[in-house]
């Protein structure tokens, strides 16, 4: 078992944020996230930004927490901390 993935609880508080480089799309009820922060991708739908760094326009990078957390949108609600593919994309993100 690699040491990611014996972490005991990996919460949104105590991780690094390894999920917030994914692309997340926009859905109907993710109206509360701010527009400034989304973009429009090449096929028409809305996105999150990602700035030049491939990290999430809302993450602040020194806390490495979202800012806007409680309208973030439901594809990050729905992600869930510490499940295998939080897990791997610790593996993949973090130094070794």
């Amino acid at each position: 078992m690699s040491a990611v993935a014996a972490e005991e609880n990996v919460t949104c508080a105590t991780c690094r944020a390894c999920c917030c480089k994914l692309e997340v799309m926009l859905l109907g009820g993710d109206d509360e996230v701010p527009e400034a922060l989304t973009r429009q991708d090449p096929w028409g739908g809305w996105i999150m930004h990602r700035l030049e760094d491939g990290w999430c326009a809302a993450l602040d990078r020194r806390t490495m927490l979202c800012t806007i957390y409680e309208q973030r949108p439901f594809i990050c609600r729905d992600y869930q901390a510490g499940d295998y593919d939080c897990l791997e994309q610790r593996a993949a993100g973090l130094p070794a």
